[in-house]
């Protein structure tokens, strides 16, 4: 599921995905349905909106494809096919921006909600003034791909004899190889300079942002690395593994800079709040978390917008 405040409109509106092939765009205040993405002929796996305009990115397993679409209507705008297996996951350059809306490492408080507008709108723009939208997908094909939904404007080369926009086919910007097994996560840094993919061959890897070249390799797992997240900084990335631990890496040297153990099983999502690691796996300690958390000095906001990245985790 997924949240989206259209212009104009004060309350967001939620879109679901589904194993039927549709995800159905509803009112949050009305319930009433808004309309309905179509296209798909097998489940939709993840459901994720997007800034300016476009959204509901429809991320379909069973045939490889993730479909775009305009957020305030619902038209389709591309279908991205290059993947030779299922699509696993997508990150957005904005997704920080989108989702932490006004609220930046200053501390900051917006005083209502047409200051928060103004302050996630300001954050949002300045964060695209030097680079347009990207999106990076990852499949079971061992493969990431990058797309720009304005290939004249990335500094990567992208072959003139591609179709154009209007066709609804979007030609990717370049292939990121070099994992050896499945690709489980994929997400950009805050500041959008660089990207790291988990994967199930137990490693995680770099890549430039903007052009998706590789940089490094971070190995260090002995299990398969199933979810990653990115300090608000982008000076750490920290990983979750089926070893029954978490790291956080060093992107200076590309070591392990901290080893965090304490779970006894397979771990599957991990973020960071605040200067603090979350993280939550198949032995049930989250439930336990987030009952500190609410004994403790974090505010409601603060173990609901965790609980959010919980289920996020879970899709």
């Amino acid at each position: 599921m997924s949240l989206f405040l259209p212009t104009g409109d004060k309350d967001p509106w939620l879109a679901s995905s589904s194993k039927d092939g549709t995800v159905p765009v509803r009112s949050t205040a009305t319930r009433k349905l808004n309309y309905t993405l179509g296209g798909h002929t097998a489940s939709v796996n993840v459901v994720k909106w997007g800034g300016g305009g476009i959204g509901g990115f429809g991320l379909k397993k069973s045939d490889r494809t993730v479909r775009v679409w305009d957020a305030e209507g619902g038209r389709q705008l591309h279908v991205l096919k290059d993947h030779a297996h299922w699509v696993t996951t997508l990150t957005l350059y904005t997704d920080f921006v989108l989702r932490t809306g006004p609220f930046d490492f200053t501390g900051k408080r917006p005083a209502d909600d047409e200051e928060a507008h103004q302050l996630a709108q300001k954050r949002y723009n300045a964060l695209l003034s030097t680079t347009p939208e990207l999106l990076i997908t990852g499949s079971d094909d061992h493969t990431l791909f990058l797309w720009s939904f304005f290939p004249s404007s990335t500094s990567a080369p992208v072959d003139s004899s591609a179709p154009s926009e209007g066709k609804g086919k979007l030609k990717s910007v370049t292939r990121l190889t070099g994992h050896q097994r499945q690709i489980s996560h994929v997400a950009f840094s805050p500041d959008g300079r660089w990207a790291a993919s988990a994967s199930w061959d137990s490693s995680v890897r770099l890549w430039e942002g903007r052009t998706g070249k590789f940089v490094a390799t971070l190995r260090g797992h002995v299990g398969a690395v199933c979810r990653l997240a990115w300090s608000s900084d982008s000076r750490m990335v920290v990983s979750a593994s089926k070893d029954a631990t978490c790291k956080i890496w060093d992107l200076k040297t590309y070591k392990i800079k901290v080893d965090l153990p304490g779970h006894t099983d397979e771990i599957y999502c991990v973020d960071f709040v605040a200067d603090k690691v979350v993280s939550g796996g198949r032995d049930k300690h989250m439930e336990e978390l987030i009952r500190n958390l609410i004994r403790s000095r974090f505010s409601w906001r603060t173990v609901y917008m965790l609980a959010l990245a919980i289920v996020t985790s879970d899709e």
